[in-house]
């Protein structure tokens, strides 16, 4: 074997070590971004252009309820994906004390008219609230990086749970029902 193949070999195979290994990284990353349970007090919403299927709300007034939020994109695919277990969410618990409210964060220009918004809301059939955040105030406000982030915020305003991206519909269902049924002795504590 030529010295120049033993050498195109062993680039090819340093290449192939260092992909998998970036690749790896990545993966524990993301797995460390997409389920962060957090005890802080949830940010208000603010910097709302248009309130869509509500009147402006807020976390104060939210106060005793489960709250979901998740930031999500007209044209991202991931969102669109996620948004119907969410409208499942809205449909199956919002007697029971869950509120949902979707956080439409743009990714492009083309997203931020109020219309371009209400068409997707309706490709998914969302009939929760959702807030237009033209802005990234809101998102600003929550440190949110990623479309579609989904928090879930307990009886006393504060962030349980955050997850990235789609998946892991079970769990977090599981814990919407344990926020439900727990009853917080006071709601400043």
């Amino acid at each position: 074997m030529s010295l120049n193949v033993l050498r195109s070999k062993q680039a090819w195979m340093s290449f192939v070590v260092l992909l998998t290994v970036m690749l790896i990284v990545l993966a524990m990353r993301y797995r460390d971004v997409a389920n962060t349970e957090v005890d802080t007090l949830a940010p208000e919403f603010t910097g709302i252009e248009h309130w869509v299927n509500s009147s402006p709300l807020t976390m104060q007034k939210l106060r005793g309820k489960v709250v979901m939020v998740e930031f999500w994109a007209s044209t991202c695919v991931n969102c669109l994906h996620a948004l119907p277990h969410s409208q499942q969410w809205y449909d199956r618990y919002k007697d029971q004390g869950l509120v949902v409210v979707g956080v439409h964060t743009p990714e492009f220009d083309s997203e931020r008219s109020l219309e371009s918004v209400q068409r997707a809301m309706q490709q998914v059939q969302i009939n929760f609230p959702v807030a237009q955040d033209n802005q990234r105030a809101t998102w600003n406000a929550y440190h949110n990086q990623y479309w579609p982030t989904l928090y879930l915020i307990d009886r006393r305003g504060h962030v349980v749970m955050r997850h990235v991206g789609e998946g892991d519909y079970a769990d977090t269902e599981q814990l919407m029902r344990e926020l439900l049924s727990a009853v917080p002795s006071t709601l400043n504590e």
